[in-house]
C-alpha cells in the first residue's frame, strides 16, 4: 500500500470543504433537493486507517450541523441525514431530500432501518445522542448507519 503523503494539506482542505459556504445550495422558496448528497471522502482514504476515517466522520458531522442551521430558513419540509457505510468510507455521505418535481418519493422511507441499533465503537464517541438518532440497515452486502437530527426535518 502506498504511503499517504500530504496529510496536513489534505485535512486542511477537507475541513475547508466541510463548511456550508463551499456549497451553492438553493434554500430559497423555489429550491428543492432530490436526494442531493455530498461525499467528503470520495476516494475512500478512510478505508486505510481508523484515524483517517474518524476525521472524515467529524468533518461530515460538522458540515451536517452547518447545513441543519442553514435549513432552518428553508420553508419546505425536508429530510436530512448522514450515511456511513461500514465497508467503504468513500460511500459516506450527507443527504438532503425534499418534495421535488423529478419523482414522487418524499418522504423517503428506508426499508429495514432499525433505530434501536448498536452503534459501532469507531464513531460512537463522535455522536451526541441527545441531538442525533442513529439507525442501521443492510443494503446488499453493505452495513449502513444513518445519523439524523432529532429536532430538524422529517424522520426517515
Amino acid at each position: 500500500m502506498k504511503k499517504f503523503r500530504g496529510k496536513r494539506r489534505y485535512f486542511r482542505n477537507l475541513w475547508s470543504e466541510a463548511t456550508v459556504e463551499q456549497y451553492d445550495l438553493d434554500f430559497g422558496k423555489e429550491g428543492w433537493f432530490d436526494l442531493w448528497h455530498t461525499h467528503l471522502d470520495f476516494y475512500g482514504f478512510g478505508n486505510k486507517s481508523l484515524k483517517i476515517r474518524r476525521e472524515h466522520i467529524k468533518a461530515h458531522i460538522a458540515l451536517y450541523n452547518g447545513l441543519l442551521e442553514k435549513l432552518q430558513t428553508f420553508e419546505k419540509p425536508y429530510q436530512s441525514w448522514i450515511e456511513l457505510v461500514d465497508e467503504d468510507a468513500g460511500l459516506d455521505a450527507i443527504c438532503i431530500h425534499t418534495p421535488n418535481p423529478n419523482e414522487d418519493n418524499f418522504p423517503l422511507e428506508i426499508e429495514n432501518l432499525i433505530w434501536s441499533c448498536t452503534i459501532p465503537k469507531y464513531f460512537k464517541d463522535l455522536i451526541n445522542l441527545k441531538e442525533f438518532n442513529v439507525g442501521h440497515y443492510k443494503w446488499e452486502s453493505n452495513n449502513s448507519y444513518i445519523i439524523q437530527s432529532k429536532n430538524n426535518g422529517i424522520k426517515l
